[in-house]
């Protein structure tokens, strides 16, 4: 029987990366994310594939894209928490309170839910158990300058994953965290091609492919039950992570 993986943020950058490299293994990929439109090119030509339309932020909508998903698929084997925003720019006091919310909601309030799904599954499941891979980002580990909301809901994303581990012990739900670097998304290309157009000569940081970042997933995804990788960080070799911050 394939294997089974839910991805939230499956629509775009990382998250669509990630879906492609999953089809193309043959697993049974749910791709969670606002837009059918967009789901429906991520999963163009693949029999395995489940468009599951849902806001990880919708409570109800998110239960049902879970439910939805573990009914066709049979079970739930990784959920690939990946949904999120960069957030505001700016210094702490620069910042308005309801774009912090908003960030928040999404990449705290958002990836817990999904979380929260896929372990009831995970738990409720015959044979138990499962894993959970969370998107945290280098921003978990060293913060970039003026992103104050994006930096503290990564950094809190290192709790989720850790309580998730200790908690999950007992029903064979391992958990696990990526710390991506610099991948070259669609978003990333924009916000360089900003960045030149206002000053040619600026530095441009060093990326690495996306598809680099959806193998590293897979290859999480794809351990026996008995091991985990807890943390890993994989990024371009020469971005400035080590001594940043």
């Amino acid at each position: 029987m394939s294997q089974t993986i839910i991805i939230t943020g499956a629509s775009s950058g990382i998250g669509a990366a990630t879906a492609k490299v999953f089809l193309n293994a043959g697993w049974q990929v749910g791709l969670i994310a606002r837009r059918q439109d967009v789901l429906e090119k991520v999963a163009a030509g693949h029999a395995n594939a489940h468009i599951l339309v849902a806001d990880v932020t919708d409570e109800t909508a998110l239960r049902v894209a879970f439910e939805r998903f573990a009914k066709a698929a049979g079970r739930l084997d990784v959920l690939f928490n990946n949904a999120g925003m960069v957030g505001p720019s700016g210094l702490i006091d620069e910042i308005p309170l309801d774009q912090w919310r908003a960030t928040v909601e999404l990449n705290l309030t958002g990836m817990f839910l999904a979380a929260r799904f896929a372990f009831g599954q995970m738990r409720a499941q015959s044979p138990q158990g499962g894993r959970i891979i969370n998107n945290g980002s280098v921003s978990a580990q060293s913060p970039r300058p003026a992103t104050v909301a994006y930096c503290s809901t990564k950094h809190a994303i290192t709790g989720l994953t850790k309580s998730l581990s200790l908690d999950g012990r007992a029903f064979d739900i391992a958990c696990g965290q990526i710390d991506i670097g610099n991948a070259q998304t669609e978003l990333l290309q924009q916000l360089n091609a900003k960045t030149l157009a206002a000053n040619p000569a600026a530095d441009m940081p060093e990326m690495m492919d996306v598809a680099i970042a959806a193998d590293a997933v897979l290859q999480m995804a794809s351990l026996p039950s008995e091991a985990n990788v807890q943390f890993m960080t994989v990024m371009a070799t020469k971005m400035p992570l080590v001594g940043r911050g």
